[in-house]
């Protein structure tokens, strides 16, 4: 039976590459990330990240450019549903480099890479209303937006059932083989996700868990996870409050993300996230989080990372922002405790407008970090942190800079 409703649900896919049918028009989207910037000692800047921490903030401290460029097009069906296609290019290249925007053999130079290119089929009439997609896709990716971190990112090369509604809830379903460009071995991955446990107005919960099967490869584990999330519109002006719960172990331990393979269930991480955005008044908004992680290793060190941090923005006139961010980074191992604050101020024209969230923005931004003796012992060589870094023995420094960031749809 599931066999024949799986082939019924393929058929509009093939259909739609055999017979010309009501077309949309062809989108162009994007987004980019463009700056040059120093540091205090006169040379390129430096970006502080703390060794152990999975993010670091943003603002005044990117030190790459960024831009991923996409096109899709949608085909109507004569059911109402429509299959659309999309293809995504990502192309990076950290500062200090010349722009190459390809795969280069220079240390640290740039890359490309097809970011996403899949099909979908949406509104279903066979799947009661839900999605079918299938291919390599940015698929519910829960991020912070001031660290850019990805606490649960269920992006794929694969294919699922999304957003299929039964009841009052709403299940999707993934399998796919690599879910990140890092991931080594090929690992066959299951995402089940719940949505739509309405929990007071504006307020809904989400479930997922995630299955990973053992490899085919020697000393390799199985492993599991699940994220349980609230989130609540509506939450001081802005769009929403979120808070999140995650546990796994084995390679689930890498929560949104497939995990070290030889891991096995003694190996466990737990993780809350808390954030928000805010926009009280018209030219007051912001975004602030606190995330805590804890990392049980039987065999090796305990790790424990907290960070918190806030951004807020405040518009002087209908272009003009100034934006400030405060961040702090912890790390606790058996080796010390690391310790990381980074401050920034960013005056800012706001061509777009003057919500938190307006694009284009260009920013003129000044950047100061500190970090105590344990974050320098734990740096790698060379990098920002290290003794033989950019600062020296130092263990303070500072960057400046001009960068524009933009999105479109």
């Amino acid at each position: 039976m599931k066999k024949k409703m799986l082939k019924k649900a393929l058929y509009p896919l093939c259909a739609c590459l055999a017979f010309p049918l009501t077309s949309h028009a062809l989108n162009f989207s994007g987004y980019y990330r463009l700056g040059v910037g120093g540091n205090t000692n006169g040379s390129t800047q430096s970006c502080f990240k703390l060794p152990g921490a999975r993010s670091k903030y943003r603002l005044g401290n990117e030190c790459e450019l960024w831009s991923e460029l996409a096109w899709d097009h949608a085909v109507a069906l004569d059911d109402g549903s429509t299959i659309s296609g999309m293809v995504m290019g990502g192309f990076y290249n950290p500062i200090g480099h010349m722009p190459k925007f390809k795969d280069s053999n220079e240390h640290g130079g740039g890359s490309s890479r097809i970011q996403q290119m899949f099909v979908e089929w949406k509104n279903a009439g066979v799947l009661n209303g839900g999605n079918f997609w299938v291919g390599r896709r940015y698929y519910k990716r829960n991020d912070i937006h001031m660290t850019d971190y990805y606490y649960w990112n269920q992006s794929a090369t694969g294919f699922g059932f999304d957003e299929v509604p039964i009841g009052d809830l709403r299940y999707s379903y993934v399998f796919s083989r690599k879910d990140n460009y890092d991931q080594e071995p090929y690992v066959n991955r299951h995402d089940f996700n719940v949505n739509g446990f309405k929990t007071n107005p504006g307020g809904e919960v989400q479930v997922g868990l995630s299955y990973l099967e053992k490899p085919d490869s020697e000393d390799a584990h199985s492993g599991w996870a699940v994220s349980v999330q609230h989130k609540q519109a509506g939450f001081l002006g802005g769009r929403f409050n979120t808070f999140a719960l995650q546990y796994g172990e084995g390679p689930g331990t890498g929560l949104g993300y497939t995990g070290d393979t030889t891991l096995n269930r003694n190996n466990k991480t737990w993780r809350v996230v808390e954030y928000f955005d805010w926009q009280t008044t018209e030219r007051f908004g912001g975004q602030f989080q606190f995330v805590y992680e804890k990392n049980i290793n039987p065999d090796g060190a305990e790790l424990r990372w907290m960070s918190t941090g806030i951004r807020p923005v405040y518009a002087f006139t209908e272009q003009f922002k100034l934006s400030g961010e405060v961040g702090h980074d912890q790390v606790m191992t058996s080796g010390g405790t690391r310790k990381l604050t980074k401050f920034t101020v960013a005056p800012t024209w706001s061509p777009g407008g003057m919500g938190f969230w307006a694009r284009p923005e260009l920013r003129l931004y000044y950047t100061y970090a500190t970090w105590n003796k344990a974050a320098q012992r734990a740096a790698d060589p060379d990098t920002t942190l290290s003794d033989t870094g950019a600062f020296g023995s130092n263990r303070h420094g500072g960057n400046f800079g001009l960068q524009v960031e933009y999105w479109w749809k």
